[in-house]
């Protein structure tokens, strides 16, 4: 006994085209197989990519960004949209790409404070950097200045030290980001002084309150307040990574400025959601790494302050894995938290 029984068709259907019975026999083949399976991957990107930058433009994340984005559209004909999504220290963007589809087409740029510092400097951060991402490749590594304007009286650290000491809490510094705020703070519990932060969402504001006299210094990425330090708007008083900048070869770091082993650097990396298919991943590491071998964009983010980093996705994994506790213990013992 049939298991099945069908009335017979009032017409037949007329037989399909050999090309047709192909096309249909390879797109159910494509949806059989796995999400992760190279096959299933040729046709990626499907549409423009988004990589969401948790700065403002202009930021030292966004000029990293830009270049980036744009050699990789370049080499490989596709379409990579560059989204500002500043906010609560670059945590509203990066926790929406977490929360994003892991299909390849949301990608975010983290860098050292909303991935390593973020999380224990923010008591309730939405997203877990070491589970709701994957990270894709490392960008760059910049170290941070502090600057003033040409008007101030402040011509070294040592000067703000001396003016931080005879009035405590007076003497403000411009923050943005949780990296300039914590390599702000080590700076000050080094010296032993006080300054107020003052909090801004970007420098493009906490610059022009510095030159306006609103605020007495500001602190930021090199790639960040390199162009203003050129163009004479401000004067850089230190560095905080072990070297001096080649960009800056005139300003000492602070471990020359008489406090040695001090040593703060932020680094760049684009990251897309959990689940994202591996073989989506390492298509986009091998963009990024194509990118980062040329002349020009590795010359722009040198001009810029920064250092070309590139490798593996595991590479990056690593990296976020020891310093995501390295940075939350620099957290607690600076004192440093969200006010």
């Amino acid at each position: 006994m049939p298991l099945l029984s069908l009335p017979p068709l009032a017409r037949p259907l007329p037989p399909l085209p050999l090309r047709l019975c192909a096309a249909a026999w390879l797109a159910l083949a494509l949806a059989a197989l796995p999400a992760g399976s190279p096959l299933a991957q040729q046709g990626y990107p499907g549409r423009p990519i988004r990589l969401v930058v948790p700065f403002p433009p202009g930021s030292g994340s966004d000029i990293t960004a830009r270049t980036v984005a744009q050699k990789m559209a370049e080499q490989n004909h596709w379409s990579v949209l560059v989204d500002n999504r500043p906010g609560a220290g670059g945590n509203l963007g990066v926790d929406s790409v977490a929360k994003s589809a892991p299909d390849g087409h949301t990608l975010v740029l983290g860098q050292t404070n909303n991935l390593a510092i973020n999380p224990t400097l923010y008591p309730q951060l939405p997203y877990d950097p070491l589970k709701d991402l994957v990270p894709v490749a490392l960008l760059s590594s910049s170290p941070i200045v502090l600057v003033t304007s040409l008007k101030s009286a402040f011509k070294t650290y040592a000067d703000v030290v001396t003016a931080a000491r005879m009035q405590p809490d007076t003497v403000t510094l411009g923050v943005a980001g949780s990296t300039a705020q914590l390599a702000g703070k080590l700076a000050e519990n080094a010296a032993g002084i006080r300054l107020r932060h003052i909090p801004y969402k970007g420098a493009a504001q906490g610059v022009t309150d510095l030159v306006g006299g609103q605020i007495d210094l500001y602190i930021s990425s090199v790639p960040t307040l390199l162009g203003q330090v050129r163009n004479g708007r401000l004067r850089a008083l230190a560095i905080t990574s072990a070297r001096r900048s080649g960009q800056l070869p005139d300003t000492p770091t602070l471990a020359e400025s008489g406090y040695p082993g001090f040593d703060v650097t932020t680094w760049y990396g684009i990251l897309a959601p959990a689940g994202t298919p591996a073989a989506i991943v390492q298509q986009l590491n091998q963009a990024i790494n194509q990118a980062l071998a040329q002349p020009d964009v590795a010359e722009k983010l040198r001009s810029e302050g920064g250092e070309v980093l590139g490798g593996s996705a595991e590479r990056f994994a690593e990296l976020l894995r020891t310093e995501v506790p390295r940075w939350g213990k620099i957290v607690k013992d600076s004192g440093a938290s969200v006010n």
